[in-house]
């Protein structure tokens, strides 16, 4: 054989070993598919932790809004997702509470996803029309108890988070109440303020207003701790601990995910929750910034599998089912 040519059989040989070589992730725009629609909290929570995930990883990062069955449908989609990294989901507690409500679901609400973080906690708000006669948590309790489903009791769809926090407070009274559904919180907090609606239960996101300019009677956050911003005591410190919740987001890819690509988009997803527009965002919208330890797949997995367990009785208590 002729020099030349035993010169070039070796990067002959070497050619197919380079053209196998993945490329790096991400090289191409990925999808975080949110399950609520546009101008909602989910959604802007999601387009500033996607705008900042976008600025780490070098490539797009497109919010696609994915509506209908309380979140199930967009969940469902990525579940089924190629587990390339490429479509994320980001749900809020209601993913975790969705394994109780609906009792045939396509995917498993725990194994069919690779938690990648926790990215925001935000209190709910427990309200009630301006002129409620209670002025504190435990008056507010003792006129649930006392006129029972004589009260309505807002919420703005199965599985969301101001049904749940509906569940708490009827299950810590020992009393059930009539509620009424609405397409979404605005509309409620109209109803309220002109008296048509008698409690409530939302996130701070959607309230604050309202309770800053006393257009609506407020009682307690549910949080652990005070929401900064609102002089309103936590429903622990007020004497009810079991009405306790928060608002959580996570973000999730599809199970079977590759390890590496997970391990970077939670990077990703922490170098965003460290950007200053976002923390100045969070904070206009009463919501929490995770810290550094939640926005992991390892704290986000304990997370999820404790609040399915959590919300599991309470659900099957209320007896309430979205199928």
């Amino acid at each position: 054989m002729p020099r030349r040519a035993l010169l070039a059989a070796p990067a002959l040989l070497a050619a197919p070993a380079v053209r196998a070589q993945a490329p790096a992730f991400p090289n191409r725009p990925i999808t975080v598919t949110v399950p609520f629609t546009a101008g909602g909290p989910t959604d802007v929570i999601s387009r500033l932790v996607a705008e900042g995930m976008a600025k780490d990883l070098g490539q797009s990062v497109v919010v696609e809004n994915v509506t209908g069955a309380g979140g199930t449908i967009a969940a469902g989609r990525v579940a089924s997702a190629r587990p390339d990294g490429y479509t994320l989901l980001s749900h809020h507690i209601g993913h975790a509470t969705s394994a109780t409500l609906y009792r045939a679901l396509p995917y498993n609400v725990e194994t069919s996803f690779a938690p990648l973080g926790v990215v925001s906690d935000a209190a709910m708000t427990i309200v009630a029309r301006p002129d409620f006669p209670a002025n504190d948590l435990a008056g507010f309790m003792a006129e649930v108890k006392r006129q029972g489903d004589k009260l309505n009791l807002a919420h703005s769809g199965l599985g969301g988070a101001n049904q749940l926090c509906g569940m708490l407070i009827q299950h810590a009274a020992g009393t059930p109440v009539t509620t009424v559904v609405f397409r979404g919180s605005a509309p409620v907090l109209t109803e309220m303020m002109a008296g048509r609606i008698d409690v409530f239960c939302d996130q701070a996101t959607n309230t604050a207003p309202f309770i800053r300019d006393n257009r609506i009677k407020s009682y307690a956050v549910t949080l652990d701790r005070r929401a900064e911003g609102l002089d309103l005591p936590t429903t622990a410190e007020a004497g009810q601990p079991a009405i306790a919740m928060s608002t959580w987001h996570g973000i999730y890819a599809p199970a079977g995910t590759p390890e590496a690509v997970q391990e970077r988009l939670a990077a990703a997803i922490r170098a965003a929750l460290r950007e200053d527009r976002l923390k100045q965002r969070f904070a206009e919208l009463v919501t929490e910034v995770a810290t550094p330890e939640q926005a992991t797949p390892a704290y986000h997995r304990r997370h999820l599998a404790a609040e399915v367990a959590r919300w599991r009785p309470i659900i099957q208590a209320a007896n309430v089912y979205a199928d």
